[in-house]
């Protein structure tokens, strides 16, 4: 068996899915300045390279979730990084944020709480007091593209964008509405068993 740590690989996943968030929310910002200014051949331009990062921005989710699939360790909270030859990715163990995984079940939650279905707005309202103790102080940090948005918030909504993906949510509900699937709705009942 090659003994390995797996953390260097989560936290570079971890700090390169971060820095692909920032750079969206950059190119959403150009396309609303270019909106605003009704340059809507530029706004055009912008909204087809923000989807196309988003894709890439899924892919590499995917691509994370297929490494802890290979390996399980890799996934564990505060497991301690370490030199990796050449490359010191310890620097990173600062840096990484509360896992959208981990953002799953505090969601359901929340939507079963309301019913099922709630704003966008007040799911993640509610959050961060069940979220309490698996927040990390970097979650609360502003965002580099924009210091009004905390850290967690984001990725909330990453990872909401993930439960769509996993059919945990609904992908046709009116946009800044979270609504649970029956999937969803199975899973939270488990939660709570």
């Amino acid at each position: 068996m090659v003994d390995k740590d797996p953390t260097t690989v989560e936290a570079a996943f971890e700090l390169l899915l971060e820095e692909m968030e920032t750079e969206i929310e950059f190119i959403n910002q150009s396309g609303a300045k270019a909106f605003a200014a009704r340059n809507y051949e530029a706004a055009r331009a912008v909204l087809e390279r923000a989807d196309q990062a988003t894709a890439l921005r899924e892919k590499l989710a995917a691509l994370r979730f297929e490494w802890e699939k290979f390996s399980p360790n890799a996934a564990a909270n505060g497991a301690s990084v370490k030199k990796n030859g050449s490359h010191d990715l310890s620097r990173l163990q600062r840096g990484i944020r509360t896992r959208e995984t981990a953002y799953f079940k505090p969601i359901l939650q929340v939507l079963n709480q309301m019913g099922g279905v709630g704003d966008m707005a007040e799911v993640l309202e509610r959050l961060p007091k069940l979220m309490k103790g698996t927040l990390r102080d970097i979650d609360f940090e502003p965002l580099t593209a924009n210091s009004e948005v905390p850290r967690w918030w984001n990725t909330a909504q990453w990872a909401q964008s993930a439960m769509v993906q996993a059919g945990l949510l609904k992908a046709d509900s009116p946009r800044g509405v979270w609504e649970m699937t029956e999937s969803g709705h199975k899973l939270i009942a488990e939660f709570v068993s």
